[in-house]
């Protein structure tokens, strides 16, 4: 298999597109203009971000439209991942299905707010154990050869979804949540990623900001930011993480290192983690993330890290 992500080109940080959606609802992080999302968008091209990570449910579609919108003149220099699987009924309620025939409506309104004959990489969301993965396969792959999408991913997958999925087509990457507090991936999706030479992408690359100390104990938050709302983040123990980030800071004051860098070192550490997603929302935030590149952590500064953390 291929490295797909690994052959890109630009640097290896992708742009979550969740963080240019929040007022249209759904899964976005707080209201920002599509003038404004469209300028950001270029900004990261031109500072070598070439991956575009989104879905339906961010905005619902209103992430799509404007990745679409900002690179409409530009398309074949940009790699736009999307995926099926998470959709909403009329009143916005979320549904989750990778029934075949939800599969093939959400690629086509996919297309059609892209406004693009093809989505580079389309990855199937979340697993269901109502439908057969292998019958969504069938759709992708056949929208695969008509050159609607170019390659197939998976993201929050396992084992069992990975071998049928790869019985009807050829599975490209896997994506799923990775960061420093959050490392059951290492020992779940990434092994999968190892053993078959797949590309690994992470979200949740900077736990919702917690690691970068933009989100603490004081923080709060629009109605537009679904952290004002998501049952899973109010499920989240926030409150050892923030004790733990500063005992973090303590630790890489030490070595002259940010809290980005040592975010986007741990991720990037691990072998197949070809890309990393990151929501920042305006130039001065890419800005941080992007040149912190420049100066990640060792392998003997992160082992101390994990090491003052897993001991408090």
């Amino acid at each position: 298999m291929s490295r797909i992500l690994k052959s890109l080109g630009g640097i290896p940080i992708g742009f979550g597109g969740a963080s240019i959606s929040g007022e249209g609802a759904g899964y976005g992080f707080g209201d920002i203009s599509e003038d404004e999302a469209c300028r950001l968008l270029r900004y990261t091209f031109d500072r070598g971000v070439r991956l575009y990570d989104t879905a339906p449910i961010y905005g619902f579609g209103e992430s799509e439209v404007r990745i679409g919108k900002a690179f409409k003149d530009i398309r074949e220099k940009v790699f736009i991942v999307s995926k099926s699987g998470v959709s909403w009924h009329e009143s916005k309620r979320v549904n989750m299905t990778n029934d075949p025939k939800e599969t093939q409506k959400m690629l086509e309104d996919s297309l059609r707010r892209l406004n693009s004959d093809y989505i580079d990489h389309y990855m199937i969301h979340w697993p269901d154990n109502r439908v057969d993965i292998r019958k969504t396969m069938e759709v992708l792959a056949k929208a695969k050869l008509q050159g609607r999408i170019k390659s197939i991913g998976l993201c929050n997958t396992n084992q069992d979804e990975f071998i049928k999925a790869s019985e009807v087509d050829e599975v490209m990457s896997l994506q799923s949540e990775l960061n420093i507090f959050s490392r059951d991936s290492l020992s779940t999706v990434l092994p999968i990623a190892k053993e078959n030479d797949l590309s690994f992408m992470s979200w949740g690359t900077l736990d919702k900001g917690i690691l970068t100390g933009r989100v603490n104990a004081k923080r709060t938050f629009d109605k537009s930011d679904c952290r004002s709302w998501a049952p899973w983040w109010k499920s989240i123990d926030k409150e050892d993480r923030y004790k733990k980030v500063e005992v973090i800071n303590k630790v890489i004051s030490k070595f002259d290192l940010s809290p980005i860098s040592l975010a986007l070192g741990f991720n990037l550490s691990h072998e197949n983690v070809d890309m990393v997603l990151c929501g920042g929302r305006n130039e001065q935030q890419w800005d941080g993330l992007i040149d912190s590149l420049s100066n990640l952590p060792t392998d003997e500064q992160l082992q101390k890290v994990i090491k003052s953390i897993d001991e408090n």
